[in-house]
């Protein structure tokens, strides 16, 4: 008895905050055709976990930060480690990656070769929510490790690159280490501040005064989609949500809003919607209401007769992000919140 109460109350949990959306904003925003697509994703990707918890993916192997966007996938559901029909999956989830982290914190399956900060980003993301939702002794542990990394790598310019040392940076391994510290100062744990305002520095060197996108590195390439939307992204992480640097690079964006001719369609697609998604989703108003249908009705066209989506990073990491932003209007994880 006591099992079905806490399943229908995740459901009810799930169900509510697009309900409440509907009341307040006269907009459906998880059509019932999304809500059978979001329920074929996530059986895909739960037939994809491995015995010991990954869900790696066909380029990558073993990998915490694919597996963590998995799981924050089902959390966006309403599902919590233990908890709901996918509990024991992300339980599984979350040990395999909290067995990854190193005595210097660092979240990296023992394979990980090329860029191992991307994936420790998006891992400590995931344990901040978890944690921020169910603490538990391990998780503040692997946690708080994890963001001491995180600090101590920063380089000079305030960013962060693909190796846990403070050489160069970029703006897309950056974001990830926002997006983690964010998540975790949510949870309450002690982030310096510091190491936020540098990072916000380094953000605001990146972008390009011409058009408002943002380059890769500062000083070096032009403006693209998927990088900007990191940027305008990590603006708000940071807690900046006006000023002249967030509406260039809303203006920049909203030129290319799925569904109009200059809808970005090129490389790193499900990366760059992740995070123009949740950019539109903190802008909220007209940018949320205008862009979230747009991307929803692309991405169900997208997806597979077997629920996943492909992308050139892989069908479980595609299938992953288009997940998550289809389920940001649940509003069920911390880190969407502003």
């Amino acid at each position: 008895m006591r099992h079905t109460l806490s399943l229908i109350l995740i459901s009810l949990l799930s169900l509510a905050p697009a309900t409440r959306a509907q009341d307040d904003n006269t907009l459906v925003e998880i059509t019932p055709e999304a809500r059978a697509a979001i329920e074929r994703g996530l059986a895909f990707l739960a037939k994809t976990q491995n015995d010991d918890g990954n869900f790696g993916g066909e380029r990558y192997g073993k990998h915490v930060g694919i597996t963590s966007l998995a799981c924050l996938a089902f959390m966006a559901d309403g599902h919590m480690p233990d908890r709901g029909p996918h509990g024991q999956t992300l339980s599984k989830g979350l040990a395999f990656v909290i067995n990854s982290s190193s005595d210097a914190g660092l979240l990296a399956a023992a394979n990980t070769s090329h860029g191992p900060m991307y994936g420790h980003g998006f891992a400590t993301l995931f344990l901040g929510e978890v944690y921020g939702m169910t603490p538990n002794r391990d998780t503040r542990r692997t946690l708080q490790k994890a963001v001491r990394l995180i600090v101590a790598s920063q380089n000079h310019q305030g960013g962060w690159r693909y190796q846990p040392v403070p050489a160069d940076a970029d703006i897309s391994v950056t974001i990830c280490q926002i997006m983690a510290l964010r998540s975790a100062r949510n949870a309450g744990l002690s982030v310096p501040k510091n190491t936020i305002d540098r990072a916000v520095e380094y953000v605001r060197n990146c972008q390009n005064p011409d058009d408002g996108g943002f380059r890769y590195m500062i000083g070096s390439g032009g403006s693209a989609f998927p990088r900007s939307a990191a940027g305008l992204a990590s603006l708000y992480y940071a807690g900046i949500y006006e000023g002249d640097e967030v509406a260039s690079a809303l203006a920049y964006l909203e030129r290319q809003r799925p569904g109009t001719p200059q809808a970005s369609r090129g490389g790193y697609y499900y990366y760059g919607h992740y995070y123009a998604a949740q950019a539109m989703f903190l802008a909220g108003g007209e940018h949320w209401k205008q862009w979230y249908p747009a991307i929803r009705e692309e991405l169900l066209a997208r997806q597979q007769p077997d629920g996943s989506w492909n992308g050139n990073h892989g069908t479980t990491y595609s299938t992953a992000m288009s997940l998550i932003i289809l389920q940001m209007p649940n509003r069920l994880l911390p880190i969407f919140e502003r």
